[in-house]
């Protein structure tokens, strides 16, 4: 069973996180690359990552994607408090903000399989258990990344967790946007993930509560371990590099 540190970050700068998950990356790479050198001096790494945060208003545009998709000029971005990046994960545009779990693995995936579609459909399929838990039905669309509300209607269907990834050598970063008591109005300013007919919702919404974050955090952390066969190690940290 593989070791997985897990680390919540708490209310976390984007650009501070990416770094963060860039050193995380390249510590694991240079493991690999060591070891594949010179086996008999350099033990493989066995210790993965898993980083929880919620980041200040940040929208986000993905390899795939196109700046015609962020609605605000510069302006009207200091307008929101919002800053925006373009970045290194597959995908379109996408938010991130306060009331939001981000979860960012960084797995080597040599550890666990050479596939990044069942990697992408484990975690949406943690992301379903979750909303089970709360009695909602979360779903996939063919062809359409992420875990929906009511997929099977085209004209209700409403995303309620956005994925985007990179893996270099097999191992990940970045990773999936979990709607829990988000602001929703943050997304009329973009066109999410590149989809214009489609709606955003959220846990908050759905259920016309908000949620205790901690306890959403614990239940997908659950799921997480699980579906992955991992076993999570708490840090209980949020300062990135400690």
């Amino acid at each position: 069973m593989e070791t997985v540190l897990f680390r919540d970050l708490g209310l976390a700068d984007y650009k501070t996180t990416w770094d963060y998950q860039e050193l995380l990356l390249n510590e694991i790479v240079s493991a690999k690359m060591a070891y594949r050198d010179d086996p008999e001096r350099n033990p493989a790494p066995k210790t993965h990552h898993l980083l929880f945060c919620e980041h200040p208003h940040v929208y986000t545009l993905g390899k795939s994607g196109t700046e015609d998709h962020l609605l605000l000029d510069e302006k009207q971005l200091g307008a929101n408090n919002a800053v925006f990046y373009k970045i290194n994960r597959g995908g379109d545009i996408t938010y991130h903000g306060p009331g939001q779990i981000v979860g960012y693995p960084i797995f080597d995936l040599d550890r666990f399989f050479n596939d990044i579609h069942k990697y992408l459909r484990f975690l949406e399929e943690a992301i379903i258990l979750t909303l089970n838990d709360y009695g909602i039905k979360g779903s996939r669309i063919e062809k359409l990344t992420g875990v929906w509300i009511d997929a099977d209607y085209p004209e209700k269907a409403r995303k309620i967790c956005a994925f985007g990834v990179r893996c270099s050598r097999w191992v990940t970063m970045h990773g999936f946007a979990f709607n829990v008591n988000v602001n929703l109005d943050y997304f009329n300013h973009i066109i999410p993930c590149g989809i214009a007919d489609k709606q955003v919702t959220s846990l908050n919404k759905e259920l016309g509560y908000d949620l205790n974050m901690d306890e959403v955090k614990s239940r997908l952390k659950k799921h997480l371990s699980e579906k992955f066969e991992f076993h999570l190690v708490e840090h209980q940290s949020a300062e990135n590099n400690s």
